[in-house]
């Protein structure tokens, strides 16, 4: 049953197939014609220089029953494959470089599917032309041989050139590529050929090769997108083949000959040579004489030698010009071309006598003179009698004289000279004539010719003896000396040794030294040595004065001298002990401000004169520090009140003695003491604003003296304001005032205002000099003799001495002072040094009360 169904159903498919293929049809590509870049490529164009992975072209189709299509593309077996394509978009692409010289045209298979049925196509594409190559010569480099003689305008070689591209691409112009507008060659740009220029002429003898460079161009074309135009180049070598064209060539021209007084007939003068101008195939060449030879010169016709046929004596003239001919001879003995030359023959002396020194008696080579130093310059040295000679003629008997020696100091006349001249000689340089330099100086005189080619000379000694003069004054050797010497020094102590020296001979270089000069009292010098002593009685004090300066004399037999300047500082020795102002010293210290002690080093430099200050010994007990500089004594820092001082000593008396040492820093050290008594108390608490100002201000002064200005400064304010207009006042008033009654009152004395003093009383009519004490010079801190040190600065200006204390607070050991009642001046009594310290007046007042106080307590107490 199922076999009989199987029958039946086969028959009935086969039938449905049948009917379904007859309605499938094919697809087909789009003939878009050759112009179109989609479709089935047929005749389509590409450039050659289309870049690889370029997309060209997409092919292009349909189904009609609308099925959707696949593209395929393929090449013939064997073939090199150009292009792919994508089978869905048709998109084909470029794969390989394209080359039309090599290929230009492609045949492709492309098909279309729609995947029952395959439409397969073969097409051609077609490659075209780019301008991708260079022309290229066919027949370059190459070597071609031209004669000389080649007329010009001749085509002499033909270049060949291929080009395979196509179109303006593939035509060739030529040209040279020679910027030479002396160029002997031309070509035609179209056909190649090249070509003697029109008016130029090959020359063996100038050039026998020329090397020409020939340019190939094509027409241009695209290529990648731009014009591009491409060239080559190849050399042409042209050698030159030589002809018979060229006369004879003298070699070496111009001739010159000279015929000596020494010569005789016969003698050769002169040889000429002259060659055939044709180098390749020479002809002999023979000589002969045109004119100018007067019968008396001759010349070989083979060799070109001239010879003489006469003596010298008998020629007539000095110079002859003489013409000669070289012709060239064939092989057949015919003379052809010929060139003329001039040969010159000169008529000279013969340069056979060098020039010669004559003395008084004959020919001499040595001179010599004596005469004293320094001569005026432009003198004649008359001693010398000098004369010169060249016996030859003309130009060899004119020669150059020149002196040579030591500097410029003499000058020989005349410089040049023909045959023969008297020789003169002038002082040029009085100064460097100079005996104590030389006493005896040599120059060469020397005669050299000046045009001849033996360059004759001779040479003469000139020997000349100096005598001295006294032209020189005695030379210190330093300006200034500069010396040192210790105060104290015992009399007649060697201080320094100056010394001059006078170059000069004889009695005129002894020197003599002297001093003289504000400063030289004290010193004297050996008159032969220059050794400078103190005096005898001499005594030196730097503290009284420690710069000396003086001059010293260095002269000779006859008045020259010269000065130089002696500094002399004395050097300070630690002889002065420091000395407190006053022997025994009381203090009253009110706790928290110090008190203070000095004392004075009369030294007078650093470091003897300075002082440190320390505490030896104090009783009852050790309560202080003093500062070592200043000699301040305060309260050590933990002492700030009465209670603490009564504690730590257990007293009720409040003074103490205090020992003070003053030690100076000199070598070796002096010291000094002191016994000081110091009160201790406390400061009063004063009442009022005023008071109480002066209280805070006690340790600052300044601020007290800041105050007292401002009530000045505001008090001279006033008085102008009020001065001003009270003038204005009466200047606008014009009113006519009543006369009133004039009482004149007698006349007070007025007391003039003391501003040294203004609580002291003045004399009227009595004037006052205020003395001040020396200062002395500035240091010269140089001690080297014989360098340049600064010199001392003058004395400062006198200052003014400082006002004397006021009355009623004079105390032990101060300066007291004293007023002379006839025209004095103010002097001090006690030290020469002036007091260094003073107290402030306010201090002393509240110093006092506190004293006060501590009696009254201490009387309290004893009651």
């Amino acid at each position: 049953m199922n076999i009989e169904k199987g029958i039946i159903f086969s028959p009935l498919c086969f039938l449905v197939h049948v009917c379904f293929a007859q309605s499938d049809y094919a697809p087909y590509f789009y003939d878009n014609g050759p112009h179109s870049n989609n479709g089935n490529l047929a005749l389509f164009s590409l450039s050659e220089d289309t870049p690889k992975g370029t997309q060209i072209y997409v092919l292009n189709g349909t189904d009609p029953e609308g099925q959707p299509v696949r593209y395929g593309l393929s090449f013939d077996p064997g073939s090199k494959e150009y292009f792919r394509v994508d089978p869905k978009s048709g998109v084909v692409t470029l794969i390989e470089e394209l080359d039309r010289e090599e290929q230009d045209e492609l045949e492709v298979l492309v098909s279309i599917s729609d995947g029952l049925n395959k439409v397969v196509e073969k097409v051609r594409v077609f490659v075209m032309d780019a301008n991708d190559e260079r022309p290229q010569f066919q027949n370059m480099p190459s070597i071609v041989d031209v004669p000389e003689n080649t007329p010009s305008g001749s085509s002499i070689y033909k270049v060949q050139t291929v080009d395979r591209d196509t179109g303006s691409g593939g035509s060739v112009t030529y040209f040279l590529q020679s910027n030479d507008p002396n160029s002997k060659f031309a070509i035609d740009r179209h056909s190649g050929v090249l070509r003697i220029k029109p008016g130029e002429n090959l020359d063996y003898e100038r050039s026998r090769t020329h090397f020409v460079t020939v340019v190939a161009k094509d027409g241009g074309g695209n290529y990648n997108g731009r014009v591009q135009v491409m060239s080559s180049s190849a050399t042409l070598t042209i050698n030159v083949i030589d002809s018979q064209d060229s006369p004879p060539v003298f070699v070496g021209t111009p001739y010159f000959g000279y015929v000596y007084e020494v010569s005789s007939p016969g003698s050769e003068i002169f040889t000429v040579f002259a060659k055939d101008g044709d180098v390749e195939n020479p002809n002999p060449v023979v000589y002969s004489i045109e004119s100018g030879s007067d019968g008396v010169f001759g010349i070989n016709k083979t060799s070109g030698c001239i010879t003489l046929f006469a003596y010298p004596a008998h020629l007539r003239r000095e110079i002859f010009n003489i013409k000669v001919k070289a012709s060239e001879v064939n092989a057949e003995g015919n003379l052809m071309d010929f060139s003329v030359t001039t040969v010159t023959i000169r008529v000279v002396d013969l340069n056979n006598h060098p020039p010669t020194f004559y003395g008084e008696s004959g020919p001499q080579n040595m001179f010599e003179l004596t005469m004293y130093e320094h001569p005026p310059e432009g003198e004649i040295l008359r001693g010398l009698k000098i004369t010169v000679n060249d016996s030859d003629q003309g130009a060899n008997a004119k020669f150059n004289l020149r002196l040579v020696g030591p500097g410029r100091m003499l000058r020989v006349v005349p410089q040049t000279v023909l045959n023969e001249a008297q020789v003169t000689i002038l002082v040029e340089d009085s100064a460097a004539i100079d005996y104590e330099k030389s006493q005896s100086l040599t120059f060469k005189l020397l005669a050299v010719e000046i045009d001849t080619p033996e360059r004759f000379s001779a040479t003469a000694d000139i020997v000349i003896n100096l005598l001295d003069t006294n032209d020189n004054a005695p030379k210190f050797s330093s300006d200034f000396y500069i010396a040192r010497i210790p105060e104290n020094s015992p009399g007649g102590s060697n201080v320094v040794s100056v010394t001059a020296t006078d170059p000069d001979s004889g009695l005129w270089g002894v020197v003599k030294y002297s001093i003289y000069g504000s400063g030289s009292d004290l010193f004297l010098i050996q008159s032969d040595s220059g050794i400078i002593y103190t005096q005898p009685w001499a005594s030196l004090d730097a503290e009284v004065k420690s710069k000396y300066n003086f001059y010293v004399k260095a002269e000779d037999t006859e008045g020259k001298y010269s000065l130089a300047e002696v500094f002399v500082t004395v050097l300070d020795l630690n002889d002065h002990s420091p000395e407190f102002n006053e022997n025994s010293l009381e203090k009253t210290m009110v706790i928290g401000a110090p008190v203070k002690v000095e004392a004075v080093d009369d030294d007078a430099e650093e470091p003897n004169n300075v002082i440190e200050y320390s505490i030896m010994k104090v009783e009852p007990d050790n309560i202080f520090d003093i500062n070592a500089e200043t000699g301040e004594i305060k309260l050590k820092p933990y002492i700030k009140s009465m209670d603490i001082v009564q504690n730590i000593t257990n007293q009720k008396e409040c003074t103490w003695s205090v020992v003070v040492q003053a030690r100076d820093r000199g070598s070796p050290s002096f010291s000094t003491t002191t016994v000081v008594k110091i009160d201790i108390t406390e400061a009063t608490q004063l009442r009022g604003p005023f008071a109480s100002f002066l209280m805070q201000s006690r340790e600052n002064p300044m601020q007290i003296l800041g105050l007292i200005s401002g009530v000045i400064i505001v008090m001279v304010v006033v008085t102008v304001l009020i001065s001003t207009v009270m003038f204005m006042r009466t200047k606008n008033s014009n009113k006519i005032l009543p006369s009133r009654r004039i009482i004149r009152r007698r006349a007070k004395h007025r007391k003039q205002w003391n501003f040294q003093n203004p609580f002291k009383p003045q004399n009227n009519g009595e004037n006052f000099m205020m003395k001040e004490s020396e200062v002395p010079l500035a240091e010269n801190i140089n001690c080297n003799n014989n360098s340049v040190g600064t010199r001392w600065s003058p004395p400062a200006p006198p200052r003014a001495p400082l006002p004397p204390p006021l009355p009623g607070h004079s105390r032990s050991g101060e300066c007291l002072w004293a007023v002379p009642t006839v025209s004095a001046s103010v002097a001090s009594k006690s030290k020469k040094r002036s007091c260094r310290h003073k107290e402030n007046p306010i201090n002393t007042a509240l110093v006092s009360e506190l004293k006060l106080k501590l009696e009254q307590k201490k009387i309290t107490n004893r009651y």
